[in-house]
């Protein structure tokens, strides 16, 4: 079983619990205005590696993990590779390794299976509403709210992350409208990213087009001043 990887970081410490083994695959169908990874977009763009070759990579660092740390399947999105997303996630399981999805929910084939040897999903919430979720992406909501409603009926650990951008959503309004949203999901744990423009070298690079090229960087203290506010709805 092949599949086609970005990267991969052996001592990620923000991409879920613990020390993790973080896979940066390649693929994904949204087209995100404030996406920083655009060489993740083509498949054939990354390394093409066998699941059994990614999982003795992965086992090799599994002292560090201890109780919490694991593997997290990052991009891209990794729902796009499904088949050997499940395979190398059957093989993680086969060896006791902690498994968590980084996923926006889009792309996926077969969601069920994906999840059955998923511990945790950290779900990457664009929009919540039809209209803003297209004018960001490009695709349509749905797939996204079916793979959020999948996660509820499965009893999945569910991490929200939400990306905070200044004039899109850095406002108590869609603040407000994001915490009733999420009232119908069991999460355990919130996330809010502030928006960088680290990511405007890569397009240039790559001569593409970056839409947001007239929106400065998230303030950091004004972004913690939402989620303090989230919290305290």
């Amino acid at each position: 079983m092949f599949g086609y990887i970005n990267s991969v970081e052996t001592m990620g410490l923000v991409d879920g619990p613990g020390i993790r083994f973080v896979v940066f695959m390649q693929g994904c169908h949204l087209r995100c205005l404030f996406c920083h990874n655009p060489e993740t977009w083509k498949l054939e763009a990354g390394l093409k590696i066998t699941s059994d070759e990614l999982v003795k990579r992965i086992l090799k660092y599994k002292n560090y993990y201890g109780k919490e740390g694991g593997v997290t399947f990052s991009g891209g999105e990794p729902l796009v590779q499904t088949d050997f997303l499940i395979d190398t996630l059957k093989k993680c399981k086969k060896n006791n390794i902690h498994t968590c999805l980084d996923t926006a929910g889009f792309g996926g084939t077969d969601n069920e299976e994906v999840l059955k040897y998923t511990d945790l999903v950290m779900m990457d919430i664009k929009a919540i509403e039809p209209d803003k979720y297209f004018k960001l992406v490009g695709q349509k909501i749905e797939q996204s709210l079916e793979f959020l409603n999948l996660c509820r009926r499965l009893d999945k650990r569910l991490w929200i992350r939400q990306v905070i951008v200044p004039g899109i959503n850095d406002n108590e309004e869609y603040i407000r409208k994001l915490k009733q949203f999420l009232k119908g999901y069991n999460v355990e744990k919130v996330e809010f990213l502030p928006y960088t423009t680290i990511g405007i070298p890569k397009y240039e690079k790559l001569g593409l087009k970056y839409r947001l090229s007239d929106t400065e960087a998230m303030d950091k203290q004004k972004c913690e001043e939402l989620y303090k506010l989230y919290q305290s709805i």
